[in-house]
């Protein structure tokens, strides 16, 4: 198993710390967990929260020295993190471990000199402090999360459970992620590079949503689909379409199903040994070199080299 070491920095965030603590379990790979979680901090014991609440944590930081992976969550402690902390962090890239963050556990990262130079986020919130304190980081403000290789860091609050799907897919592919997601009751995998929140309040809930029209367009993603078809289906013009499906995901109908095929491309290529023009042709982008310009674009690798990089049998 892939043992992660979940490491709180008091005062806590209690909802950041339980979301590595409750997704990467549900990833199970031919009937067997795929990960081990622990959670450790310094002095272990009751931990006090950042919102007034507390945490029991048995384990002190000499569990992250079994780790393949370290996780600091988000803190209410921005400043002089323990340096203690520091050295546990500086050690395990010193061994090639990789090392995440979730919202502004960011902070700690950065003091202990590990996003110097590098792209990194955390929540919006705390964004501007980010940079003025730490102007060697190349901050990301309006993304989910950034994939820096052996270095992770992800917005706050749910965008950390966006960073634990797309930590289990680089690990054991689409099909499991997606599993996860589903029992999670979440949204598959969202790309790290979407915005943090989106600027135009969400519509009230009246039941106009068109949840509806994108489960019915997720069915055909292997069939022509144009704007005036979503609009026929959700019985709308296509110019509310447009302007109701911009408040409901932030992109545009044509832009979120793309998106939506290059995934199912990516999915069918790490899950299938079926001909790249066969992927095109079922996930909607047409012909292979289609698929080939839309994946190099968005993860810069041919379908073939995607394949052989995340394929697991």
């Amino acid at each position: 198993m892939h043992r992660i070491a979940v490491l709180a920095v008091p005062p806590v965030t209690n909802f950041d710390l339980s979301i590595p603590e409750t997704v990467f379990p549900a990833a199970v790979i031919d009937g067997a967990p795929g990960y081990e979680v622990v959670l450790c901090t310094p002095d272990p014991g009751i931990v006090p929260g950042y919102n007034g609440t507390a945490v029991l944590i048995e384990h002190g930081l000499d569990a992250a020295a079994d780790a393949d992976t370290i996780m600091v969550t988000g803190t209410g402690a921005r400043e002089a993190a323990d340096p203690r902390v520091l050295a546990v962090l500086e050690t395990a890239v010193a061994q090639g471990k990789r090392i995440a963050s979730i919202c502004t556990g960011a902070f700690v990262l950065a003091q202990a000199g590990l996003l110097d130079g590098r792209p990194a986020t955390t929540y919006w919130l705390f964004s501007d402090e980010l940079r003025e304190r730490f102007p060697a980081v190349n901050l990301q403000p309006d993304v989910l999360f950034v994939d820096d290789g052996d270095i992770l860091t992800s917005a706050g609050l749910a965008a950390g459970i966006d960073l634990c799907l797309h930590m289990i897919r680089t690990d054991y592919g689409a099909i499991t992620a997606n599993a996860v997601a589903r029992l999670a009751v979440v949204a598959p995998i969202r790309p790290g590079g979407q915005a943090q929140f989106i600027e135009t309040p969400l519509p009230p809930e009246t039941g106009t949503s068109l949840a509806a029209t994108r489960d019915w367009a997720l069915a055909r993603l292997d069939q022509r689909l144009a704007l005036r078809d979503l609009a026929a289906h959700a019985n709308i013009s296509t110019r509310t379409l447009t302007r109701r499906f911009r408040e409901e995901t932030g992109a545009s109908p044509l832009q979120w199903l793309l998106h939506q095929r290059v995934d199912r491309a990516r999915e069918l290529l790490e899950a299938t040994t079926l001909s790249i023009e066969e992927v095109a042709r079922r996930s909607g982008l047409g012909s292979a070199e289609s698929l080939r310009q839309h994946l190099l674009r968005r993860n810069g690798l041919s379908p073939s080299a995607y394949r052989v990089s995340f394929t697991r049998r």
